[in-house]
């Protein structure tokens, strides 16, 4: 993936990122919902999530500024040439310093396989992938139940925290809509983690001091579920 960026000019610039353009472009669906949310938002985080943070009371989540927001990052992880890519990342700051978001939108999608049915197919390189996650989440062995798409989205953010000095992670999940058993596995990966609700929707991993981790869920405005931008890709 390149590190050169250019803005946006509308929600439909977002199409051409995803892995499958045509496929997921639709809708009502994570992908066009998380674009026209965002670029409602324009120069902030959209209002729910500044909302969600602002209730820790936490020094270094409050207040926060966006500075930039990248669709669709990339970060590389050990075992194969697969990529984790993240829906939303966003770096921002307040007076304390920087603050990475990671976010995973969801609507009706789940958050993919249980890590037991990555482990049971797993060849080599996922095996020494998985084994990383491990190591780098702090955990000595994560449950078959735990869905195996969270391991790698907040490895993602703490990997993308550390490339840029920042002392806070996020990793947050923006559902629109979502349905109930996508709040089961959340909650079932954030305590497989031992976090400890700080507010409401928002926990943090006291294991992880380097950046320092918190796991967040919001729920996203329902109004940009009806909104369709047009295809470009």
């Amino acid at each position: 993936m390149k590190r050169v960026y250019v803005p946006t000019q509308s929600g439909s610039d977002w199409q051409r990122l995803l892995a499958k353009p045509q496929l997921h472009w639709k809708r009502g669906k994570s992908a066009m919902t998380t674009a026209a949310s965002w670029e409602d938002a324009q120069n902030s985080l959209p209002p729910e999530i500044t909302a969600l943070l602002n209730s820790s009371r936490d020094e270094n989540l409050v207040d926060l500024k966006l500075l930039l927001a990248i669709p669709e990052w990339e970060v590389a992880l050990e075992g194969g040439d697969t990529t984790s890519h993240t829906d939303v990342l966003a770096i921002a700051r307040n007076s304390k310093g920087l603050c990475i978001v990671a976010v995973e939108a969801k609507v009706d999608e789940s958050f993919g396989p249980l890590l037991g049915e990555k482990r049971a197919a797993a060849t080599s390189g996922q095996s020494t992938r998985i084994e990383f996650l491990h190591s780098l989440l702090g955990v000595s062995h994560f449950e078959d139940s735990i869905r195996y798409q969270l391991l790698h989205r907040t490895a993602s953010v703490l990997l993308t925290a550390r490339e840029f000095h920042s002392h806070t992670a996020v990793m947050l999940v923006q559902a629109f809509g979502s349905k109930a058993e996508q709040r089961i596995d959340f909650d079932r990966f954030c305590t497989s983690l031992g976090a400890i609700q700080v507010a409401p929707g928002l926990s943090a991993v006291g294991a992880q001091t380097n950046p320092r981790l918190f796991l967040g869920w919001c729920s996203g405005a329902s109004r940009f579920l009806s909104v369709d931008l047009p295809s470009v890709a």
